[in-house]
C-alpha cells in the first residue's frame, strides 16, 4: 500500500485503560474501547496465558478472511520474546492481531476481555481502523 494522506502512522494501545488511539503525525484520528487478553495483567510470557504483549511492534500482515472480522496482524514475537521464552523452555505464543468480533457474533460487541492475547475491537471499529492502517504502521502497547 502507498502512502496517502489519511493514513494512520501510530497506534496506542494503553491496556489499563482498555484504550487504542490511532494518530497522524500525532494528531487522534480515532480512539476506540478494546477487549484484551482473558489475562490482561502483565506481559505476554507464553502461548495460552491470556495476555496481550507489551512494547514496540509493526502491523505486518493483513487477512480479511480472519476467523474475527478483519485483522491486523504485528510483529510478535519478536527475537527477545523468543530469547526470553527459550531460556524459560516455554513457546512464547504468535499470531497476536487487532481484530474485530468473531465472525458469526452480529450486531453486537462482545463484553470484557476475552481473547487470547489480542486486542479486540467493534466490527464498525475495525472497519475504520482497517481502512486507515497502512502495513508497516507502529503499534504501542503499554500496561
Amino acid at each position: 500500500m502507498a502512502p496517502q494522506a489519511a493514513w494512520i502512522d501510530h497506534i496506542l494501545i494503553e491496556k489499563s485503560a482498555r484504550r487504542l488511539t490511532a494518530t497522524q503525525n500525532g494528531a487522534v484520528v480515532m480512539q476506540a474501547d478494546v477487549a484484551l487478553g482473558f489475562a490482561p495483567e502483565g506481559d505476554k510470557q507464553q502461548e495460552g496465558d491470556g495476555k496481550t504483549p507489551i512494547g514496540i511492534f509493526r502491523i505486518d500482515r493483513r487477512n480479511p478472511q480472519s476467523a474475527f472480522h478483519l485483522s491486523l496482524g504485528i510483529d510478535y514475537p519478536q527475537l527477545h520474546d523468543i530469547e526470553r521464552a527459550n531460556l524459560q523452555g516455554v513457546d512464547p505464543g504468535s499470531d497476536i492481531f487487532i481484530h474485530g468480533q468473531p465472525n458469526g457474533v452480529a450486531g453486537m460487541t462482545l463484553p470484557g476481555d476475552w481473547t487470547a492475547g489480542c486486542v479486540a475491537l467493534s466490527n464498525a471499529e475495525m472497519e475504520r481502523l482497517w481502512s486507515l492502517t497502512p502495513d508497516g504502521t507502529v503499534v504501542e502497547i503499554r500496561p
